[in-house]
């Protein structure tokens, strides 16, 4: 439960919208619509910033999930764990490297630049960010600079939401449950 009230009905016709469209998206209305229905501006600007983050495409999916699972790990916002499970399933990321995030550094199921990945999502995630001369520098060999900003801004939104979530105690939603499991041969 929040702390506050996650309630979309009689909140005018951005806030009907904004449920409609997640429930068709996501089959349910997402808990944090429900706390920004309190607030039209901050509701409007987030979604126009969400629509716009869709569109983002320069990473492939595993190393856009990897990023923003890692920030929202580092926080801790279980929110964000279970929704970005679900992402990563519609995506067809590796399910396997979206459960390793917490413990990535023992998990041999990363490569290389995935492991650079999530330090940077962790680097820059700490309070204050500990990002290196080095480390974004062997991130932008291999990314470029326009895929290295992609990565740079995915954490940072995901630190938004994370953040947000968070501090107003929204939890799992059950995302991750609605996921199918793989059918064995």
């Amino acid at each position: 439960m929040g702390r506050i009230p996650l309630a979309t009905s009689d909140k005018g016709l951005l806030v009907h919208l904004a449920a409609w469209y997640s429930k068709r998206r996501f089959g349910k209305v997402v808990e944090p619509l429900g706390a920004m229905s309190h607030h039209r501006g901050v509701l409007a600007t987030i979604s126009i910033m969400e629509f716009g983050v869709q569109r983002w495409h320069r990473l492939d999916p595993t190393l856009q999930c990897l990023a923003q699972i890692g920030a929202a790990s580092t926080i801790g916002c279980s929110w964000c764990m279970d929704f970005g499970y679900w992402e990563a399933h519609h995506r067809g990321v590796d399910l396997a490297k979206i459960e390793g995030v917490p413990r990535w550094r023992q998990s041999e199921i990363y490569t290389d630049l995935e492991r650079l990945v999530l330090e940077y999502a962790e680097a820059m995630t700490t309070t204050p960010p500990i990002v290196t001369d080095g480390l974004a520098a062997r991130l932008r060999d291999h990314l470029g600079d326009a895929r290295m900003v992609e990565l740079t801004e995915l954490v940072a939104v995901e630190n938004l939401r994370s953040r947000f979530n968070s501090a107003l105690g929204l939890e799992s939603q059950g995302f991750k449950a609605e996921c199918p499991l793989p059918q064995r041969g």
